[in-house]
């Protein structure tokens, strides 16, 4: 029999490959960040080769590495879906769902109970960790991302279209000096969500005030902690006319009462050959049709 590397190497590769870093791949795999790079090493020296161009905090594919990944990561994949398949039980399906929290949170939960009457044998594990995209057939079988478009290779399905809010505090717009140009954004933080980082510019060309700059940029990763964020006054945050619209926090208000078109819309997405698993089938059908998504 042919020796092979250790399974443990190749997950560890193949993990980096997808996520382009080690400390992201060794929080995925539970494992301190040099404990992964020796396993990565391990499977080079096996193979008699580097697979990575190393870079400042992170690591591209060399050509070799991009051959590795196209032979191996689909073989790793359908070992992962067999033992899925093993521990599952007959009866019971399983999928593993990446989604942002406040997605989560607001149009995917209050539809739950809909999807239990109706496929009562579907469960889903629900991961909210983010990287959603890279790690598709590696820990999640589908995920709903935010994004401006989609790589082609994937399944890709838009849930909605949205709209730009200005969003903030109401005592900004009841105090005693209310802010009602969007000029005065000059005086305050803009807080954008990392997923959606052309946000303000471009809701500000659209706007008609281009060289407006705010006094300064907050980055969050958390939806639901931006809108906490605008309620208590640390900023005004650009977000979706939906974020807005189902909070239904009447700390908030929308500001300058104009909105502009967004880049960004919500997607459900999976490898083409996961849409052929019933559970991602199902739940891609359901979600759909609660939604109300448009045609493909």
């Amino acid at each position: 029999m042919r020796r092979l590397p250790p399974l443990t190497a190749i997950e560890a590769f193949v993990q980096v490959a997808r996520l382009g870093s080690i400390k992201a791949a060794a929080e995925e795999l539970a494992l301190s960040s040099p404990a992964l790079s020796r396993r990565v090493q391990a499977l080079e020296r096996f193979i008699g080769k580097p697979l990575f161009e190393r870079r400042h905090q992170a690591l591209k594919l060399n050509d070799d590495g991009e051959r590795l990944l196209g032979l191996i990561a689909p073989a790793l994949d359908n070992m992962t879906d067999a033992v899925e398949a093993m521990t599952s039980g007959a009866e019971l399906l399983r999928l593993r769902l990446g989604v942002l929290p406040l997605f989560a949170t607001q149009r995917l939960m209050p539809h739950m109970a809909d999807l239990k009457l109706k496929h009562p044998q579907l469960h889903l594990d629900v991961d909210t960790a983010g990287h959603g995209v890279a790690r598709l057939g590696d820990g999640l079988d589908a995920a709903i991302v935010i994004a401006r478009d989609i790589d082609p290779t994937l399944y890709a399905r838009r849930l909605d279209r949205n709209r730009v809010h200005v969003i903030a505090a109401r005592s900004l717009v009841e105090g005693p000096n209310p802010v009602t140009r969007p000029e005065q954004l000059a005086g305050l933080t803009a807080l954008i969500h990392r997923d959606m980082p052309d946000t303000f510019t471009a809701w500000r060309a659209a706007a008609g005030v281009p060289e407006v700059e705010p006094a300064a940029v907050d980055h969050f990763d958390s939806g639901q902690l931006m809108l906490e964020a605008a309620a208590q006054g640390l900023g005004v945050a650009f977000m979706l006319e939906s974020h807005f619209e189902a909070a239904r926090d009447p700390r908030l208000v929308q500001l300058f009462d104009l909105t502009v078109d967004s880049h960004y819309s919500y997607w459900f997405v999976c490898r083409p050959r996961a849409l052929a698993q019933r559970p991602v089938r199902l739940f891609h059908d359901w979600l759909v049709e609660a939604l109300g998504a448009e045609p493909d």
